[in-house]
């Protein structure tokens, strides 16, 4: 029989292991994933050609009945004299100040994203009994000669805070759009430590709509000891950019012992569990082709998917070192607003260098300072239409 005859009877066998991990991965990254992500938006595997358009149509659709429900929502005389008389006043050095930042939207203004933040702000604070999870307050930086109509419907039910006369007038210079976005950031932080001196204070912008359990786990957070030396704690970031093939070291750990740990827990119950008489045992080629076999199917699956199962306990989340991307939701612990607002007014922000950037930096050029996210996020950013960007005609979710 030819040699290369003689190979392939050999390894080809049903008994062989190259021939059960061949099969094994076809079936699985050809059969079993594509059938059952090819939905998933963060997916490798998602049909963005199939899907994407009606699945970001579906979204808008579904973020303009929240807007609309939540617009009827503030109207309603006998639910806005309820919300007011809790939320109105703002006391003196609260644990936990909230400070939503907002403009006027010429596109998507039928969508109210304000509003939609501010009515689940207002239900899952109703939840926290007696004694208030945190303060709100509304920062209104709309500079421009029309009103922001929905920060004025919420002004009977909550502070909100704008800019003086004379200080709008000396505001209305010409500035780039990232160098105005930063200076009313700026604005906000010092407003809200000037209002009521808080302990801690979380930032949303206005498209920053928070989950339920959203003040259980930031009370977990600065309940730990890494919230002491740090400057900020990012509490969302883009789930496209939340896999494990990323610049940041730790998810590279993450994704190793990941695979590891699947691939240990495998094979030890195999001697248990083998209906298909798999022949793969606890040795070193078995573990490493099955940590590659689990780590692939992670990342092809999405660990935004895996993030997931964290929301089981405020315990659970992750903290790991701050990305670069994105301020819709930070925290900052202590009286470090008043030293990133500080930093922040040092800097002009142009393309390239937006308050995210210059805010990633500081943490790594200042002595002591320290940044983190928090993983999965805590925030939906329901934002489609910006209000300081150019938007498309249609938004897609990718």
């Amino acid at each position: 029989m030819p040699r290369w005859k003689a190979f392939f009877a050999q390894h080809l066998r049903w008994s062989s292991g190259v021939t059960q991990a061949l099969v094994l991965s076809v079936i699985t990254f050809c059969v079993v994933l594509p059938l059952c992500c090819h939905r998933l938006l963060y997916s490798y595997f998602f049909i963005r050609s199939m899907y994407l358009d009606s699945m970001s149509e579906q979204v808008l659709r579904e973020s303009l009945e929240r807007g609309q429900d939540a617009f009827h929502f503030w109207q309603s005389a006998s639910t806005a004299a309820a919300v007011s008389s809790r939320f109105g006043d703002i006391a003196q050095h609260p644990e936990l100040l909230v400070t939503v930042v907002t403009a006027r939207r010429n596109e998507g203004r039928d969508f109210h994203y304000l509003l939609q933040v501010m009515q689940q702000l207002s239900v899952i604070l109703g939840s926290c009994g007696e004694r208030r999870c945190a303060e709100v307050l509304i920062c209104d930086v709309e500079s421009g000669p029309q009103e922001n109509q929905d920060a004025n419907l919420l002004e009977a039910h909550f502070k909100v805070v704008r800019r003086s006369p004379q200080e709008r007038q000396g505001n209305r210079e010409w500035v780039n759009t990232f160098e105005r976005e930063k200076r009313d950031y700026v604005f906000c932080l010092r407003r809200g430590w000037e209002l009521v001196q808080p302990r801690n204070m979380v930032v949303l912008e206005d498209d920053a709509l928070p989950r339920q359990d959203f003040f259980t786990v930031v009370k977990d957070l600065l309940s730990r000891r890494f919230a002491l030396q740090t400057l900020y704690v990012k509490l969302y970031h883009p789930e496209r950019l939340q896999r494990y093939w990323n610049p940041e070291p730790y998810r590279i750990l993450e994704w190793v012992g990941l695979g590891l740990v699947g691939a240990t827990a495998l094979l030890l119950s195999f001697p248990y569990w083998n209906s298909c008489s798999f022949s793969f045992t606890l040795s070193s080629s078995h573990l490493l082709f099955f940590t590659l076999y689990f780590m692939a199917a992670a990342e092809l699956l999405g660990r935004h998917y895996l993030l997931e199962v964290r929301r089981l306990s405020p315990q659970l989340y992750a903290v790991s070192p701050a990305t670069e991307c994105c301020t819709p939701a930070m925290l900052f612990p202590g009286n470090s607003s008043l030293r990133v607002a500080e930093y922040l007014d040092g800097s002009f922000c142009v393309k390239g260098n937006a308050k995210d950037m210059v805010l990633y930096r500081m943490a790594r050029t200042i002595p002591g300072g320290r940044s983190h996210s928090v993983e999965p996020n805590l925030i939906t950013h329901i934002g489609a239409y910006s209000s300081v960007r150019a938007n498309p005609s249609r938004p897609k979710l990718l």
